[in-house]
């Protein structure tokens, strides 16, 4: 496994000749053996497009190149960390959200727009969080970030799942969401700014939630 969770706040990322792993810049702690650290200005695998998809959305996050051979150690801003293993599937995330991955996987960018139609473009609007969204794909692990600790909550056809959309940290799986209303939710049983929103996860998969609806 590319992590160990050391504790809630920190990760260890394994590192070996050949291999490389992305991280935020200013994530790395500590670190252990021959290993070098790079900017990288194309956002990791997903090359120049991914980089112009999240300039033009205001959401590029810097990425550094981990490579070498050796154990690093990464937190960032005391945040609780949940690490994600992904077997051919595709994780979502915000980009702000992402501690580091796998080399391994593919990075891409994916327009809200696209599952959910225009509502995919107000939640982008309403909940802070941009209309593109971080996509990594393949075999491999990732390390989020989010306040208070993270719950993993399976998605079924016959179980969609709603979630307050300030409390989304990411999901994967063949996963469709769309904006809705509830006039009355937010403020009733929420705990968001009274804007009665939330966020239809439905198909196959799962979305991860944190304790909170604090930003990072």
């Amino acid at each position: 496994m590319p992590f160990t969770e050391i504790n809630s706040r920190m990760v260890q990322g394994h590192i070996a000749p050949g291999q490389k792993m992305f991280s935020q810049r200013g994530a790395m702690l500590a670190y252990q053996g021959d290993v070098s650290f790079t900017p990288n200005i194309q956002g990791g695998q997903g090359g120049v497009m991914s980089m112009i998809g999240r300039r033009v959305a205001n959401e590029s996050t810097p990425l550094m190149t981990v490579e070498g051979s050796g154990t690093v150690m990464f937190g960032h801003g005391g945040h609780h960390i949940q690490v994600i293993n992904l077997t051919g599937d595709t994780l979502c995330v915000e980009a702000d959200r992402l501690l580091a991955f796998d080399g391994t996987l593919t990075q891409g960018t994916m327009f809200m727009g696209s599952q959910g139609g225009v509502m995919g473009m107000v939640r982008g609007q309403v909940t802070g969080q941009g209309l593109f969204t971080t996509t990594l794909k393949g075999h491999g692990a990732v390390a989020v970030m989010a306040h208070g600790g993270v719950i993993e909550i399976p998605i079924t056809p016959q179980r969609p799942i709603h979630v307050d959309p300030q409390a989304y940290v990411a999901h994967h799986g063949d996963v469709r969401n769309k904006l809705s209303t509830a006039l009355g939710w937010r403020d009733m049983v929420g705990r968001g700014s009274g804007e009665a929103f939330q966020l239809e996860l439905s198909g196959n998969g799962a979305v991860y939630v944190q304790a909170s609806e604090e930003k990072l």
